[in-house]
């Protein structure tokens, strides 16, 4: 029974940060890729970051560079927002793909998908 469950979501003020976490059950991370992925409402899911558990590899959306930082431990991926826009409130949602040895976004290789955890951005 794999299972992904994001948690860490909440109201943040412009400006401010937040940590968002994804655990695991049923299976570990070290042959899987990791993503986090958003939706707003009216708007198409997008990817926003991306981890390769094997070498720590990453791939980030433009638009969050230099701001979001998205790593792993054991069962648990994580992404830290720092310096939250507005245009950052979504659902984010964890993914996980198995056997991608490179950082991609492309959502058809991700096949587990956790519940989604909302972030609303306060001006």
């Amino acid at each position: 029974d794999v299972q992904l469950q994001a948690s860490g979501g909440g109201l943040v003020q412009a400006g401010g940060y937040l940590r968002l976490s994804c655990t695991a059950s049923g299976f570990t991370f070290d042959n899987y890729a990791l993503a986090w992925f958003r939706q707003a409402p009216g708007e198409e899911r997008e990817g926003v970051a991306c981890i390769v558990s094997k070498d720590g590899s990453t791939h980030y959306a433009d638009v969050v560079k230099g701001r979001f930082t998205i790593s792993t431990d054991i069962n648990t991926v994580y992404l830290q927002m720092n310096s939250v826009e507005p245009e950052d409130a979504a659902v984010y949602y964890c993914a996980a793909g198995w056997n991608l040895s490179i950082p991609t976004m492309y959502q058809p290789f991700y096949d587990h998908w956790g519940q989604g955890t909302q972030v609303t951005v306060s001006s």
